[in-house]
């Protein structure tokens, strides 16, 4: 394996298929790369739906986005070819981001062993345990440790971190005013939730967010509550059960925009939760099936994940073949949520930070 001569390199390619949440967490390897090569272009493939995530975001210099089907894949590998990249980096490992990592014709190649293909990667390394010297990694960890693998510092662990592009704020007011019938600004301290979940083994129930609205009414706190559109249907319930200002129809930088002002975070797993997170507000993560060393807020703001420990967990989450029903999740208590709430207004309030999620 060839050594990388990182003072010859000036264009560097970061391919991150996937998710919100994936996307968030690359941010750290981003913000390591940045700090490492600052006169080099630094480039990230994502899906076209989440590239609008990485607006304003100046640890890279262009998104280029791909769609969905073969056409769109291969002009966007064409375009990629063009680029004429030093190194490419694939913090995914899928089929899909194999073929674009290695058919962008870079120079040096990085993946780990494990990926699918792994032989077409001229720099393929073992494990992000083995980078850390620890079984348990987080997916932030994993990703930073392939760039450490090849020298790029990362031992400080940069944390994620997002920005509202400069058009977000404003058209999030425009919406926010029609819905709720004054301004963002007058609207006072609020609550940002996440009702929703891909899966029921990760969706907190609907009554339990309503009732967790009324509890924070009564610290002086509203609640606005965001979901995809094809989720609607959790947010027509909660409204119909507590006061809540719901909204399905805003773009990933508007999230961005609205997490950013919000006095607290709380929601089920997901990527809106690490929108949250990267913005610096204190955030409230119930978990159910999903592994909550890897997926766990990647913050210094005060954060807390609420759970309860069942043998079968983690799980892929698409069922539960173990109980039948979502006990992970439907036995997280209000009272825990509520708890966990105190603990992180109250670290806000004092000034005070957490220590890494994972030392």
């Amino acid at each position: 394996m060839s050594q990388i001569d990182w003072k010859t390199v000036r264009r560097v390619l970061v391919v991150r298929l996937r998710s919100i949440g994936d996307t968030v967490l690359a941010t750290p390897s981003l913000i390591a790369l940045r700090r490492f090569l600052p006169e080099a272009r630094i480039d990230i493939l994502l899906e076209d739906w989440v590239a609008p995530l990485l607006d304003g975001f100046d640890s890279v210099d262009n998104v280029i986005s791909v769609k969905k089907g073969s056409l769109s894949r291969v002009a966007t590998m064409l375009r990629l070819r063009h680029e004429n990249y030093d190194v490419a980096f694939n913090l995914h490992g899928g089929t899909t981001s194999t073929f674009f990592a290695v058919g962008s014709g870079a120079r040096h190649r990085i993946g780990y062993e494990e990926y699918r293909y792994s032989f077409l990667y001229n720099h393929a390394y073992t494990s992000s345990a083995d980078f850390w010297g620890r079984e348990e990694t987080h997916s932030a960890e994993q990703q930073l440790a392939l760039l450490g693998f090849t020298g790029v510092p990362v031992k400080d662990k940069p944390r994620s971190m997002l920005v509202a592009s400069p058009d977000a704020p404003i058209s999030l007011a425009a919406k926010f005013a029609q819905k709720a019938k004054v301004g963002l600004d007058g609207f006072g301290r609020f609550a940002l939730f996440h009702p929703a979940a891909a899966f029921a083994t990760k969706q907190w129930d609907t009554e339990n967010f309503a009732r967790t609205a009324e509890f924070l009414a009564e610290k002086g706190l509203n609640t606005v509550a965001v979901a995809a559109p094809h989720e609607s249907g959790v947010l027509k319930d909660l409204s119909a059960l507590a006061p809540v200002v719901t909204f399905d129809d805003l773009s990933l930088p508007e999230i961005t925009a609205l997490a950013s002002k919000a006095t607290v975070f709380v929601g089920n797993d997901s990527g809106i939760a690490h929108i949250a997170a990267a913005v610096n507000t204190p955030t409230v993560v119930i978990f159910g099936s999903s592994n909550r060393n890897h997926w766990r807020p990647w913050t210094d703001a005060p954060n807390e994940i609420v759970f309860e420990e069942f043998h079968c967990q983690p799980c892929a989450g698409r069922e539960c073949k173990e109980f039948g029903e979502p006990r992970c999740i439907l036995g997280v208590k209000r009272e825990q949520v509520e708890a966990a709430i105190e603990k992180v207004l109250t670290e806000k309030q004092n000034g005070e930070r957490l220590a890494p999620a994972i030392s």
